[in-house]
């Protein structure tokens, strides 16, 4: 007879245990300066990650997952990110495949069940890779250069992908490319890792989230079944890039949450900084200050608004409510933009200081700069908030 773990589910899936979350945050804090000193995978993380159940937590429980939502995501990726943020990065990615495919199933049955099978027994990490050197991020329109052609029943796939986020440590990568018929279809096809012809090369070389290893991925010929693509009757003229509203406040409000985790650890570090800090003409900690009293209540008051505007949504969401999706957009510019902006106050306040290497200030600020580069970006959602604002002229009252 066969008995399913305390702390494991039906299917062999760990249990999500989010009271482990303040010692994960902990664990991570603990490797995450040595990982963005030397740009290494941070292996050992997402093995605390998947043994709290927080790396399948969204897994839909049709599938004998927890069937988390996007107020609890939020809520793991805003604890990850002020540990790791490169784990938390590659955390949101798989968790969000889990998510869509617990919403809207699109992936064959049989390589599902293959992802959550690995998922039982290790950390099974999953990225969609789509920004290639010549497109950029398919969000802006374009078709992938990325082909995929018939070989007898199977694909093969030829391209190359950069800013592959996690590239080296995926269980599998969710491709997106074109095929060569005329018309043109384009479609994801799950690539596993190993496979002959996948090649990492290691290009990655940022300023920030230093480990989360977003090198460049080769395809050369990649053997993908037949059946292992996910959305192939999408018509070339209409590339599927663009996520549906839900999908896209996933997005929004999860990786959000991510960085002002970022900026919660910074604002941690300053307050212990200026607690610490006595200078010899004040005799005093700087914390007496009214000066840094103010700064820091400036800080705090700002995140903990994008925080609760982030929950608040996030809740929303989740109970369906179309225009708290509609709203996430707007919400991750307010939100990351406090949460660079109260970084920057805190190395403005501690000078040299905040930019020494010893000190992990700087590496909050370089790591929290990223928040500007995800999907949606800052420019796009404001253009469309200006055009809808300005397609409701109205009649000025005299």
């Amino acid at each position: 007879m066969t008995t399913t773990p305390p702390h494991h589910t039906a299917t062999g899936l760990p249990r999500a245990d989010y009271d482990r979350l303040p010692d994960v945050r902990r664990a991570l804090a603990a490797r995450a300066a040595a990982h963005d000193r030397d740009a290494t995978f941070p292996t050992e993380g997402f093995a605390l990650v998947h043994e709290a159940g927080l790396l399948t937590a969204t897994v839909g429980t049709r599938h004998g997952g927890p069937g988390a939502g996007l107020a609890d995501t939020v809520r793991i990726l805003h604890a990850l990110g002020a540990g790791d943020p490169a784990v938390a990065l590659i955390t949101a990615m798989t968790l969000f495949v889990h998510a869509g495919e617990a919403r809207a199933p699109g992936w064959p049955p049989v390589a599902y069940a293959g992802l959550l099978a690995a998922s039982a027994r290790r950390p099974a990490l999953v990225n969609a890779l789509r920004v290639e050197p010549e497109l950029g991020s398919p969000v802006r329109g374009g078709l992938p250069a990325t082909t995929a052609r018939r070989d007898g029943e199977d694909w093969l796939l030829t391209g190359r992908k950069i800013y592959s986020t996690g590239a080296v440590g995926l269980s599998h990568l969710l491709v997106f490319a074109r095929t060569d018929e005329d018309p043109v279809r384009v479609g994801t096809f799950i690539v596993r890792a190993g496979s002959p012809g996948l090649a990492v090369e290691e290009t990655w070389d940022h300023v920030g989230l230093r480990a989360s290893r977003s090198d460049d991925v080769v395809l050369n010929a990649v053997r993908v079944p037949g059946g292992d693509v996910i959305g192939l009757d999408v018509p070339g003229d209409v590339p599927g890039a663009r996520p549906d509203t839900v999908t896209g406040a996933w997005n929004a409000l999860g990786l959000t949450s991510l960085y002002l985790g970022v900026a919660e650890a910074a604002r941690d570090w300053l307050v212990g900084f200026l607690h610490e800090r006595v200078p010899t003409g004040l005799g005093a900690p700087l914390a007496t200050l009214p000066r840094f009293q103010t700064a820091v209540g400036e800080i705090d008051t700002r995140l903990t608004g994008a925080r609760t505007l982030l929950r608040a949504l996030a809740t929303a969401v989740d109970a369906g409510d179309a225009e708290a999706a509609e709203q996430a957009a707007g919400a991750k510019v307010l939100g990351t933009r406090a949460a660079i902006e109260s970084v920057e106050q805190a190395v403005a306040l501690t000078g040299n200081h905040g930019l020494a290497r010893a000190n992990p200030l700087q590496r909050h600020y370089r790591d929290v700069l990223c928040s500007r580069v995800h999907t949606p970006q800052d420019d796009a959602v404001l253009a469309s908030a200006g055009k809808a604002a300005l397609a409701r002229r109205t009649t000025p009252t005299p």
